[in-house]
């Protein structure tokens, strides 16, 4: 499978092996995330499948609800009934493309409608930027008719695909070093732009969730509190903090603001994808905490561009990369707690012989054994059989106790 922006082509098989299964039933197949990180790709992946498979471009019907020529269907009535004209002009099984669905008040309405008409004579699919939009009355009409699939930026293997692709040839470790910077939003990675360009189109990138996706869809009034917060946040990824330490900093910033403000906004900023919870887990006890939660971004490459410091704070990025990944490869995360000792990442998953579980300590390099027993110790303390693993940029590894030490770049590039 490829992906394309104009002649370009990127591999998202991660993705599409994923949709592949769904195509053609009547589960109404959901592609939520983050603004530009490329769901509208994915559907040209998804008919370009199709096109393979012998269906025919006509069967297609496919709107961008972010175009100015598509306002008139902002309507959910005028939606409907167009929609209705063309599968019944069609008179052949008809695959719906919505994108930017949440821009339609009462979509849901319209999604119901044609499930409930047409049954298995249309193949739906839809794309959002919002996870609101699988909750409230569309996951009521919908309950056990929809699946979901959450669509990240490119994770490392598909920037290098890109940078290929576009003719820049570097060694893996010097594409890692460059991609740390630039993170994985799609069209920058497919364009040669110097580094002010891409910080110039990540920023506004990151306007546009801010305003379009969370300030205007949530009617945030104090905007400027909002992106204080989220600086805050984008600064201080992969740390524990409280709604109340986030209170204590921006007065001392000369900010006032509610721990309830503070706790809506971060939400309002999770539902908009721009930012990623990760609640903690205790191992032994099996259950989850109910203390301070971490937060990671959806892409390094906009921490770069708003904050900086990406090189500096080398580890947090590196924890943020592999969260991603773990992300894209279907796992769910977790942070995790032994005894005296914190896990950066319990990922699991349900596999077709049980559960796929795996504990992560992610580190920049094992440059002492003081930090080689500190990245190893959590581990050590977990007694089950499940995979343990330490990722760092050392460019030599060495295995201990069961627990596998492993290159980052080696295990990003290892499907």
């Amino acid at each position: 499978m490829d992906s394309r922006k104009g002649d370009t082509v990127i591999a998202r098989d991660t993705y599409m092996n994923q949709i592949i299964p769904f195509i053609d039933t009547e589960v109404i197949k959901v592609l939520s995330g983050v603004r530009r990180s490329g769901k509208s790709m994915m559907l040209e992946l998804i008919q370009d499948y199709l096109l393979k498979e012998g269906v025919l471009r006509e069967q297609f019907i496919q709107i961008n609800f972010e175009e100015l020529k598509n306002e008139q269907y902002l309507d959910y009535h005028r939606l409907n009934t167009y929609l209705e004209t063309e599968i019944e002009k069609k008179n052949l099984k008809t695959y719906i493309f919505l994108d930017e669905i949440q821009e339609v008040d009462s979509f849901e309405k319209v999604i119901n409608s044609l499930r409930a008409s047409y049954n298995d004579n249309v193949d739906i699919y839809l794309t959002g930027s919002n996870a609101k939009l699988l909750s409230g009355e569309l996951a009521t009409l919908l309950a056990g008719r929809y699946v979901q699939f959450e669509i990240y930026p490119f994770k490392f293997t598909e920037y290098l695909e890109g940078k290929k692709e576009i003719g820049i040839e570097k060694s893996n470790q010097e594409h890692f070093q460059s991609f740390m910077i630039e993170g994985g939003m799609p069209f920058p990675v497919l364009q040669n732009f110097s580094y002010q360009a891409r910080v110039s189109y990540l920023t506004d990138v990151y306007s546009s969730i801010i305003l379009k996706d969370i300030v205007e869809r949530e009617n945030i009034r104090d905007s400027d509190l909002l992106r204080r917060l989220l600086n805050f946040v984008l600064a201080n990824v992969g740390r524990t903090f409280s709604a109340n330490s986030v209170v204590r900093y921006l007065k001392n910033e000369g900010i006032k603001a509610s721990v309830t403000t503070v706790v809506n906004y971060l939400g309002y900023a999770v539902d908009a994808y721009a930012i990623i919870p990760l609640k903690r887990f205790d191992i032994q006890g099996k259950r989850f905490l109910k203390s301070e939660e971490k937060y990671y971004v959806v892409d390094h490459g906009l921490r770069q561009a708003i904050i900086g410091r990406n090189e500096e704070d080398i580890e947090l990025v590196l924890e943020n990369i592999v969260l991603l990944e773990l992300k894209a490869r279907g796992y769910q995360v977790s942070v995790g707690k032994t005894n005296q000792y914190e896990v950066d990442f319990v990922a699991e998953k349900k596999v077709e012989n049980g559960l796929d579980r795996k504990y992560i300590q992610v580190s920049y390099l094992l440059a002492s054994s003081e930090t080689r027993e500190r990245e190893f110790r959590s581990l050590k303390e977990i007694d089950d059989n499940f995979d343990k693993l330490v990722l760092t940029l050392d460019p030599f590894t060495s295995d201990s106790d069961g627990i596998s030490h492993l290159n980052i770049i080696d295990w990003l590039i290892k499907e």
